[in-house]
C-alpha cells in the first residue's frame, strides 16, 4: 500500500475523513455560532460544569435529537438590523428545546418575536451592574443583585414584545435580561444582553449553571474519567484488530492520543517521532526515553539535516512553515510506507482545530499556518481516527492525568509544530539553532529551578535578527539579541504576558549572556494576545 500525504486541510477532513464521535454521550448543549469572538468561551464555561456541548455554525444546524438538552445562541459582530444579518428559524428551535440567547442571540429573539432592536447612541462596551427585577426567577438563583456583568454591543433592545417579560436591567440599559411569559412557547426561552461567559461577568458562571441544570435539566456526566472509559471502548469497537500509525510530537495532545489508543489496541499502535533538528536542546533523547518508559511502541527518526537543508536561505515565516510541513509529511510518508499493514492514521486534533475549520462566513483570513504540522492521505487508503477532537486543551490534560501520563510530558508547555524555526526570526542556520537551543535551555531550567514553570502557560526564547554593541571584559562585541517570552492563558486563544520576578529575569539574562556564545543582550516581551500573537512568527 502506498500512502500519499498532503498538507493539512481541515475543511477536506470534514467531508471525507472518518470522524470519531463519543458514542455513549447521552446529553449535550448545542451552541449556535453567529461569529462572536466569545463563542468558544461559552463552550468552555459549559464544559467546566461537566456538561458536554458542541459548537455549530448558525447555518449548519444539526438534527435536534433527543440528546440535545438545550440551545445557546451566541453573540455576533453583525447587527440584526442588517439586511444580510445571520438568521435562524427561531420558532423551530424554541419548539424543540429550551433556548438562551446571548447578546446578538438575545437581540435576534426580540427582533424575530415581536420586539425591536435599534442602534445605540453610544457603543455599550465594558462593565455594568445587573439590576434584578425578578430575583426569584430560576435563571437568577443565587445571583446577587447589582453584580457586575460585561456588555459588548452597538445595538440595544428597545422592546421585547408581548411574548416576553423583563427580568433584569442594568445601570446603563433598560433591557439586560428577559424571559418568555408562561405558556408563550413550548419551552423556556431567555435572553441576556450581556456576556455571562466572560471573566468580567462575576456571577455569569452561576447564571449559566442555572440554565444548564435548572432550565435544561442537565446532569454532571462530562468528566475525564467517563471520557477515557467511553473513548477506549469506542476505539476498540471502531478499530478492532487493525493497525494504527501516529506521529508523536512530544507534546501533550499527541501523547494523550497515543495513550488512549495504546489502552485500546496495545501494540497495534505504531508511533513515529520525527526529530526535525528544530527541537529544544536534548529534547529528542529526553522525549524518546519518556515514551519508552511509558511502554509505547515508538520509532524515532533523525531528519534534522534534511530539514535544515530545505530551509537554507528562507526567511519568510509562512514559507518556513510550509517547507517544514512538506518535509515532515515526506519523512512520515517514507516511514509509514515501511508498514503496509497499517489501516489507520491517528491525529491529535483537538476541538479548537475542529471549530476553526468551519467558519460562519467562509475561511477566515490567514494569520499563519496551523501550529500542528500534519497531513492527510491524498487517496484515502488510510482511515483517520482523532480521539481528542471533542476536547479543549485543558480537557486533554485532564484526560492525560486520568491515563497516568508522565508529569514531564503532561505539564510541558505548548511548543509550535515547526519548532524553533518560528522562534528564529529570519533565515535558519545550524549556528542559530545552537544559540537558541542553549539560551532556551537556560531559560527553561531556571523556570523549573525557581518554581515558575507551572505558573506559566507557555514560555520560550526567541532569537532576533538584530545585533547590538556590547562590552565583555575590555572588548567591544557586536552580537545577537535574545527575547524571552512567557504568557498566561487557558488555551492560547487569548494570553497575558507573565509578570516574572525581576530577580529571576536578571539572573536568567546574566546566565544567557555569560554562557551562550554569540549573545550579548536579553530583552523581555511584555505583549499580550491580542494584539500580538504568542509566537513571534
Amino acid at each position: 500500500m502506498r500512502i500519499k500525504m498532503t498538507s493539512i486541510c481541515l475543511a477536506f477532513r470534514t467531508c471525507y475523513v472518518f470522524i470519531f464521535y463519543i458514542r455513549a454521550m447521552t446529553e449535550k448543549i448545542l451552541i449556535l455560532d453567529f461569529g462572536s469572538q466569545y463563542t468558544q468561551l461559552i463552550a468552555r464555561r459549559v464544559r467546566e460544569q461537566e456538561v458536554y456541548c458542541e459548537i455549530h455554525p448558525f447555518n449548519k444546524i444539526p438534527e435536534l435529537t433527543a440528546d440535545i438538552k438545550g440551545i445557546i445562541l451566541s453573540g455576533s459582530p453583525a447587527s440584526v438590523r442588517e439586511k444580510d444579518a445571520p438568521m435562524v428559524d427561531i420558532e423551530k428551535l424554541i419548539e424543540a428545546k429550551p433556548l438562551l440567547g446571548v447578546c446578538y442571540g438575545a437581540q435576534l429573539l426580540a427582533q424575530k418575536l415581536g420586539g425591536s432592536v435599534e442602534k445605540s447612541n453610544t457603543r455599550e462596551y465594558g462593565r455594568a451592574h445587573l439590576q434584578l427585577k425578578e430575583a426569584s426567577d430560576v435563571l437568577f438563583k443565587d445571583v446577587t443583585d447589582k453584580c457586575q456583568v460585561w456588555m459588548s454591543h452597538a445595538d440595544s433592545i428597545k422592546s421585547i414584545g408581548d411574548k416576553f417579560e423583563l427580568i433584569a436591567g442594568s445601570d446603563s440599559i433598560e433591557v439586560a435580561a428577559f424571559r418568555a411569559k408562561k405558556n408563550a412557547f413550548a419551552n423556556p426561552v431567555y435572553g441576556l444582553q450581556f456576556h455571562p461567559e466572560v471573566y468580567h461577568s462575576t456571577e455569569g458562571h452561576q447564571i449559566l449553571q442555572n440554565f444548564l441544570f435548572d432550565v435544561c435539566g442537565c446532569s454532571h456526566k462530562w468528566t475525564s474519567a467517563s471520557f477515557v472509559e467511553e473513548t477506549v471502548k469506542s476505539l476498540k469497537k471502531q478499530i478492532g484488530e487493525e493497525k494504527v500509525i501516529l506521529g508523536l510530537s512530544g507534546g501533550v495532545d499527541s501523547s494523550v492520543a497515543a495513550l488512549l489508543l495504546e489502552e485500546a489496541i496495545g501494540d497495534n499502535l505504531l508511533c513515529i517521532f520525527v526529530d526535525n533538528g528544530l527541537l529544544r536542546k536534548d529534547e529528542y533523547e529526553t522525549v524518546m526515553s519518556k515514551y519508552v518508559e511509558m511502554g509505547l511502541n515508538v520509532h524515532g527518526v533523525r531528519a534534522g539535516q534534511r530539514f535544515l537543508h530545505e530551509l537554507k536561505g528562507v526567511s519568510d515565516p509562512e514559507q518556513k512553515r510550509k517547507i517544514i510541513g512538506r518535509v515532515f509529511i515526506e519523512t512520515f510518508e517514507h516511514e509509514a510506507n515501511k508498514h503496509p499493514e497499517v489501516k489507520w492514521l491517528a491525529q491529535g486534533t483537538i476541538y479548537p482545530d475542529v471549530i476553526e475549520s468551519v467558519s460562519v462566513k467562509g475561511p477566515s483570513a490567514t494569520i499563519k499556518s496551523h501550529h500542528n504540522v500534519g497531513g492527510l492521505p491524498d487517496i484515502l487508503k488510510l482511515k483517520i481516527v482523532e480521539p481528542l477532537r471533542n476536547l479543549f486543551k485543558d480537557e486533554v490534560r485532564k484526560a492525560g492525568r486520568e491515563l497516568g501520563l508522565l508529569p514531564e510530558i503532561l505539564f510541558r508547555h505548548p511548543f509550535p509544530g515547526p519548532g524553533l524555526a518560528v522562534r528564529i526570526l529570519g533565515d535558519i542556520t545550524l549556528e542559530k539553532v545552537r544559540i537558541l537551543q542553549d539560551a532556551d535551555h537556560i531559560y527553561m531550567e531556571n523556570l523549573k529551578k525557581y518554581n515558575l514553570y507551572m505558573e506559566v502557560w507557555q514560555a520560550g526564547a526567541i532569537l532576533l535578527p538584530v545585533k547590538s554593541v556590547g562590552v565583555m571584559g575590555d572588548e567591544r562585541t557586536y552580537e545577537n539579541c535574545i527575547a524571552l517570552r512567557a504568557v498566561n492563558s487557558t488555551d492560547g486563544m487569548t494570553a497575558d504576558w507573565s509578570h516574572l520576578p525581576y530577580e529571576f529575569l536578571a539572573k536568567t539574562s546574566n546566565e544567557i549572556i555569560n554562557q551562550v556564545k554569540g549573545v550579548n543582550r536579553v530583552v523581555y516581551d511584555i505583549s499580550s494576545k491580542p494584539p500580538a500573537t504568542i509566537e513571534w512568527e
